[in-house]
């Protein structure tokens, strides 16, 4: 099982995307009356259905640069993608196609006259490692932001009413923009010597009690950066102005673990956690200390490592949570008793998997467990199924035109995307619409 979800973590990271910092510096040749002035260039980076990679460079000319000036062809971009955790860090180097170009305002959005900045936006997709703004490293098992070191490289000349710009080369890093995950903070807990990381995403202060949103990371987003979990996947989404407007602004909180969820104290996925009372201990103080948190409305959910986690905190505060995700879930049927799928029954349950998952397959995992629980008297349990795990957005296709597809464990993308749904009294509902409804009794 362990060496499973270690390869899965691996090969997930393979597609999942990246953000570096560089501090080199060098400057342009400003020709005719543009004096010479240095040159300075921010990543943008964007968590999308495989992970995070940097989407645009926003470069800084420090100069007046006419809208019109500028094409796809201006610059040539470079980049050099290392990991300091590795014995040998580098990782790969190589041109990204830039795919459109544009004068813009410092923030990055365009001009109508002239500006100061250039964006730069590249070519991105699941298998365009280049853009990579996350790494997996095998040694330690986890996923970490990796360095990226990027050359903008000027081909053609800009003409501005003071001169025309000429010869730039641009290294130097002034720091990054992380959409979405700039958006939450991050802290750290103890409870009984064990420390547990987070991140948590907190709604704009209003008249009403709020709910609260727990998600639970896989595998291979442990570790002590607790960045990672909102972003090895695209959990930050939660956080996202969609999946909020349906609880009316919800707190966001995503736990992360030094190692891994099912460390169990009797071997790994024994059906324990080490971790369970320090999680359970992080919650309670959360809430306790964000006192508008509705905790009528306590939602709990997670993938893979998570879910395992998820229905083992269900199972033991079954009383506490309002409803739960539980997604491509690595709990063994074998390992719950006919008396904990009668204690959890009455708990509202929605289940995601793909049958293409050979990491948890739903055979043994996902599926005995929910028929269990149904033909216990469950009322508010359900199961979305899918064949596969594709892209939905259209952008995405295989060499036959068909829609990119994904492993089949990352059932994961549908959750974020809130494409999950099915007809619940006659009514299509989407796993988010049916989520907000639920309070506890």
């Amino acid at each position: 099982m362990f060496k499973r979800f270690k390869k899965a973590a691996k090969t997930t990271m393979i597609f999942t995307l990246a953000i570096g910092t560089t501090l080199a510096f060098s400057s342009g040749a400003w020709a005719k009356d543009a004096k010479i002035q240095p040159a300075s260039y921010r990543t943008v980076a964007e968590i999308k259905d495989w992970g995070a990679t940097i989407t645009k460079i926003i470069v800084n000319l420090d100069k007046p640069v006419p809208k019109d000036a500028i094409t796809k062809d201006t610059f040539k971009v470079h980049v050099e993608r290392s990991d300091s955790r590795l014995v040998n860090p580098f990782i790969e180097k190589g041109n990204r196609k830039v795919t459109k170009a544009y004068v813009s305002d410092k923030s990055g959005n365009p001009v109508k006259k002239t500006g100061n900045y250039v964006v730069l936006e590249m070519e991105i997709g699941p298998t365009i490692t280049l853009g990579s703004a996350i790494h997996y490293d095998a040694g330690s098992g986890f996923n970490g932001w990796n360095d990226n070191k990027y050359t903008i490289t000027q081909q053609k000349a800009i003409k501005t009413k003071s001169g025309t710009i000429s010869g730039l080369k641009i290294d130097t890093s002034t720091g990054e923009i992380r959409k979405l995950v700039d958006q939450l903070k991050t802290g750290k807990a103890s409870f009984d010597g064990v420390t547990l990381t987070y991140a948590d995403y907190t709604p704009a202060k209003d008249k009403v009690k709020n709910p609260l949103v727990i998600w639970l990371h896989g595998m291979g987003e442990g570790g002590t950066d607790p960045t990672i979990p909102i972003s090895g996947n695209k959990a930050a989404n939660f956080a996202s102005k969609d999946i909020q407007s349906y609880f009316g602004g919800a707190y966001v909180l995503a736990p992360q673990t030094p190692t891994y969820w099912m460390d169990g104290f009797t071997g790994f996925g024994d059906g324990s956690s080490k971790y369970e009372q320090a999680l359970m201990s992080l919650i309670k103080d959360y809430v306790a200390k964000n006192k508008d948190i509705d905790t009528d409305r306590i939602y709990i959910g997670g993938d893979s490592n998570g879910g395992y986690m998820t229905m083992l905190m269900i199972r033991d505060y079954k009383d506490y949570f309002a409803a739960a995700m539980v997604v491509c879930e690595a709990l063994k049927d074998s390992l719950i008793t006919d008396e904990q799928i009668s204690e959890m029954k009455d708990l509202p349950i929605w289940f995601v998997a793909a049958k293409t998952d050979t990491i948890v397959p739903p055979n043994d995992y996902m599926i005995p467990t929910y028929n269990r629980l149904v033909n216990a008297g469950a009322k508010d349990v359900h199961m979305s199924l899918f064949d596969n795990v594709v892209d939905t957005s259209g952008l995405y296709k295989k060499s036959d035109k068909t829609p990119y597809e994904y492993n089949g464990h990352w059932s994961w993308i549908y959750v974020y995307n809130n494409e999950v749904s099915k007809v619940i009294n006659g009514k299509k509902t989407t796993m988010m619409q049916w989520l907000a409804s639920k309070t506890l009794d």
